[in-house]
This record gives C-alpha cells, sequence and structure tokens, in this order.
C-alpha cells in the first residue's frame, strides 16, 4: 500500500515506481528517451510531477497494444510538459496510429492465412511450394518474406 499522500505534487522515482506499477529501470530508460521527464534536486534526486503517473500509463498502455517507444514519443511530444494526457489527449494520439494498426492487423491476418494454406501439403517451404508459390515466382522479387509482407498474397 502507498504511504505517498493523496496530494502530494512530486514523486521520488521509487514513488513513482510503486504508484505506476513500472520498475525504476525503466522510468530511468522513459526519461533517457525523453518520454517523462524529472527536476533534480539539490542533492541530484529525480522528481516527478505528479501528472507523470498518467504519462506512464499511456506509455504502458500503448506499448501493450503494440505501439514502438518511438511512435510513442512523437505522440507525447504534443503535449505540454508538465500536463496529464486527457481524454482529447487520448482520442487524438488513437487517431495517430489507427492506420498503424490496421496495417498490423492486416498482417496478421495474412500471415495466419497463408500458414493455414500450407498446412495442406505440411511442407512449409514457401520459394518451392506449388500451392502457395507456383513456379517459385516469388524468387523474381529477391530474397525475404514477401508474402507475408506484401499487400495482396501472390497466387
Amino acid at each position: 500500500m502507498s504511504t505517498v499522500p493523496w496530494n502530494t505534487k512530486e514523486l521520488t522515482i521509487g514513488e513513482l515506481s510503486e504508484r505506476s506499477g513500472v520498475p525504476a529501470s525503466a522510468l530511468r530508460f522513459y526519461e533517457r528517451q525523453g518520454l517523462i521527464h524529472s527536476r533534480r534536486t539539490t542533492g541530484n534526486q529525480r522528481r516527478y510531477h505528479r501528472t507523470t503517473l498518467r504519462v506512464v500509463a499511456f506509455i504502458r498502455a500503448s506499448q501493450n497494444v503494440g505501439i514502438p517507444l518511438s511512435v510513442i514519443g512523437e505522440v507525447l511530444a504534443i503535449l505540454p510538459e508538465g500536463a496529464a494526457p486527457t481524454e482529447q489527449f487520448w482520442i487524438r494520439a488513437s487517431d495517430c496510429w489507427r492506420e498503424e494498426l490496421n496495417a498490423r492487423i492486416e498482417r496478421l491476418e495474412r500471415m495466419r492465412d497463408l500458414f493455414t494454406e500450407c498446412i495442406g501439403c505440411g511442407c512449409l517451404s514457401f520459394g518451392q511450394c506449388a500451392l502457395v508459390n507456383p513456379r517459385d515466382q516469388l524468387a523474381e522479387k529477391g530474397s525475404g518474406p514477401h508474402r507475408l509482407t506484401s499487400e495482396a498474397p501472390a497466387r
């Protein structure tokens, strides 16, 4: 149970870690990446504004749906320093990466469908399989997983 008073405006890294459930090492990493900010005391200790709790919650929620930290940082850049994410901010952030999430979903569905097709013969060789890659048409595109990364599967 946290011993931090509800009206405390600043948190130590230990308090922020305890309240957010995020290890202090991850918080320091987020700070090095510019995702969160602290001020330093005269003893060089970090102090985080209470609103950082919401920023850390936003970072973790974003990571849980697969958003890379670099993209999270781009979205956090529109949030004024010291401000907590609001409902409008969350909506705007969601709009920023809806396209990326939809593209990721499409890639995963394509991978699922391709692997399902391949179960028919069991060879798992896209380079040689007559069902998935007749006459090795994909070899013309060079090396790489073209069926898994292209927009439409080759037939």
